[in-house]
């Protein structure tokens, strides 16, 4: 039998950290740009907006990351197009993004106080030009900390792409964990690269609270 070092470990491990860190760009990028849709939407004060992004938000928030990766992998298999484990890892985890980031970014805007609404309405500025010059400015500073912060969520969540054979860190992980019979090693080197990946994010996250928390005061 072969015998497998730690390094030879880490450097196949490595090698599957960089799809860990794709995949987590996609949906951060992408649940990003989708969330800002819908929260202009949602802002837009158009009849039925509101319900619709609030179903959209409770029924991603409200389901199992593990079963919208299920229904995207078989679904969109159902309207005949041949998926693959990357596309449908990808639009799951965009999706689920974007259900969290728009509810980040609602509570931000709504704490900006009325009365800039109302000046702003005062000013005879239309909704877009509402949003661009005087709420999305302000919001946008409360909002990045929260919003870093929840990237650690995301590429903690890439991990369950591996249930429909996306190859990222946890996937390879038990990939060479049968092959090694090194569960525990392996699985403490997968630990450890979800550490390096997820650690200076929440410090940057918290690092950036404590300077808007300085700031406002």
């Amino acid at each position: 039998m072969v015998e497998f070092s730690v390094w030879d470990i880490l450097r196949n491990l490595l090698g599957a950290a960089q799809w860990t860190v794709y995949l987590s760009l996609i949906a951060f990028v992408g649940g990003g740009i989708v969330g800002m849709l819908l929260l202009v939407l949602r802002l837009s004060k158009l009849r039925g907006a509101d319900t619709f992004v609030g179903g959209y938000v409770q029924l991603f928030q409200g389901t199992p990351l593990l079963m919208q990766l299920f229904l995207a992998y078989f679904g969109i298999a159902l309207f005949g197009v041949n998926t693959s484990a990357w596309v449908a890892a990808s639009v799951a985890l965009t999706l689920y993004t974007s259900a969290f980031l728009t509810e980040i970014w609602r509570g931000c805007v709504a704490a900006i106080p009325k009365g800039q609404w109302e000046a702003s309405s005062s000013l005879a500025l239309t909704f877009g030009e509402q949003l661009r010059h005087i709420v999305l400015p302000q919001a946008v500073k409360i909002a990045i900390p929260p919003t870093v912060g929840f990237l650690v969520q995301v590429i903690k969540g890439t991990a369950l792409a591996s249930v429909i054979g996306f190859i990222e860190l946890t996937k390879a992980g038990t990939m060479i964990s049968n092959a090694t019979f090194k569960p525990f090693v392996v699985y403490s080197c997968v630990a450890l690269m979800y550490f390096v990946l997820c650690f200076p994010v929440s410090l940057y996250a918290k690092s950036l609270e404590r300077k808007m928390n300085a700031v406002r005061r």
